[in-house]
């Protein structure tokens, strides 16, 4: 039997090979408009609004002691290193991708992509070109806002969706500048939201796509079948650099608090808790009597934190924030970085059994008691040659970490005492020749007493190591 009209010789035979019972579920296309289905309108609509990032900065060239040597330099002076072909400066390039946010000129991406940098480019898709200049960074989430120079009034901005409506299986498109051949569009779905076991940043709740993401892209849009951006592309999986279909977007929550916080206050301003703990395991989800592994259980409260002041105890479990769940500590860190400071939010959690929602007024940080960051001398024993500071909840933020009271070491000298004496940047000094140190004034005042034997006792990663040392 023949079929004149090959679509319907091609639903018969796709009958034939999936057989009646899924024919139902199967349509083949029926009109011309069907065929010529596109992502075209979409991509029109917004790859106008990404950019392409190129960045310079000057490297200084380490130069072989050879060069430094006064017997070399007598017979081939200053420029002996220049005429062996090793210049002590070169110019390294780097390239990125970026999405205007805002018509003014306003640019987002990613961190990496500018760090260190000495001069930025920006370009369009209509290849104009425009120097840029740093607005702020956020290290921590790995975003940056860029402002173009004497924008033009035409610029396209690209508005932000809303990534928290994403589902897996939606599907999304790619916009970025892979391997500097120009912008490209990839299409693919949302493998995964909230992914939260990938460490490109403090806070790690990303969304998991399959469109291709390669070098080049980061900064880039994931763009939303709307038209709509719902995440900057940052980061990939891979073992050779190139893509698998495993590529990460920071989702726009954290973009649009971030973009805000840093064109307000010229840097990143993030809501605080004052509470915190670990992610409910299978284990204590049972001793707990939950139905499953959930939230997260609270093992410190700030006093006088926003935490405190709604109520919120010691044992308690977190499992939601403006009704969205929080899955593990992770996500909980998310949840509150992506809160507006001055507002409210709505926290549940269970205490005893019970479920209770408690309001929690969202304030920044503070910087009490001051954080008094110290340098010691290089000559003090036995600490000289480190950085210290008093913890508060604004210094713990910028860490990372949750805040406590007491001294801890920030930075430390290659060659110094408190190398020497084995102390380790993130280390909370406790005592000192069995004097608790409660601040700086506390450690000064015990260093300033000359002692040939000192011992002293600090907390690493949950432990404490005390050690003794003789000069």
């Amino acid at each position: 039997m023949r079929f004149r009209d090959p679509i319907t010789a091609l639903a018969v035979a796709m009958v034939v090979l999936i057989g009646p019972a899924n024919a139902q579920a199967v349509r083949v296309p029926t009109s011309d408009g069907e065929i010529k289905l596109s992502f075209a309108p979409i991509v029109k609509r917004t790859a106008p609004s990404v950019v392409n990032v190129y960045t310079k900065r000057v490297v200084q060239q380490r130069v072989p002691s050879l060069f430094n040597d006064p017997f070399f330099r007598r017979f081939f002076g200053n420029e002996g290193s220049e005429r062996f072909g090793m210049p002590r400066e070169r110019i390294q390039n780097s390239l990125g991708s970026g999405v205007i946010v805002r018509d003014d000129g306003i640019v987002i991406t990613n961190n990496h992509v500018i760090a260190g940098s000495d001069e930025i480019t920006v370009v369009l898709s209509d290849r104009r070109e425009f120097d840029a200049e740093i607005v702020g960074t956020d290290e921590r989430t790995d975003l940056a806002v860029l402002r173009i120079n004497n924008a033009p009034a035409d610029l396209p901005a690209l508005q932000l969706g809303d990534a928290d409506a994403l589902e897996v299986g939606d599907l999304v498109l790619a916009i970025g500048n892979p391997f500097g051949v120009g912008q490209t569009v990839t299409s693919g779905i949302v493998s995964a939201v909230a992914r939260s076991n990938v460490g490109v940043s403090d806070f790690r709740s990303f969304i998991q796509t399959d469109a291709a993401i390669n070098p080049g892209n980061s900064g880039g849009a994931l763009v939303s079948i709307d038209g709509s951006l719902v995440g900057i592309n940052t980061a990939i999986y891979s073992q050779d650099g190139g893509s698998v279909g495993i590529g990460f977007a920071i989702p726009t929550p954290m973009v649009r608090v971030v973009l805000d916080s840093i064109l307000k206050e010229g840097r990143a301003v993030r809501a605080w808790l004052g509470a915190g703990g670990q992610s409910v395991s299978s284990e204590i989800a049972e001793a707990l009597g939950l139905d499953r592994p959930l939230g997260v259980i609270v093992n410190t409260v700030y006093a006088g934190s926003p935490g405190d002041e709604a109520g919120i105890e010691v044992g308690d479990v977190l499992i939601a924030v403006n009704r969205r769940e929080i899955l593990d500590a992770e996500n909980l860190r998310y949840r509150l970085a992506t809160l507006v400071v001055g507002q409210s939010a709505e926290v549940e959690l269970v205490r005893d059994g019970a479920k209770k929602t408690v309001e929690v007024r969202l304030v920044q940080p503070p910087e009490n008691p001051p954080r008094n960051e110290t340098v010691l001398s290089d000559q003090q024993p036995p600490f000289g040659g480190s950085t210290i500071a008093n913890l508060n909840p604004a210094l713990a933020e910028e860490l990372g970490i949750e805040p406590e009271e007491g001294v801890i070491v920030l930075r430390i000298k290659r060659r110094s005492f408190a190398r020497q004496a084995g102390l380790s940047p993130g280390d909370f000094i406790l005592a000192i020749n069995g004097r608790d140190i409660a601040d700086v004034g506390d450690l000064e005042a015990v260093l300033a007493r000359p002692t040939r034997q000192w011992t002293f006792s600090v907390k690493r990663g949950g432990r404490v190591i005390q050690r003794s040392i003789g000069l």
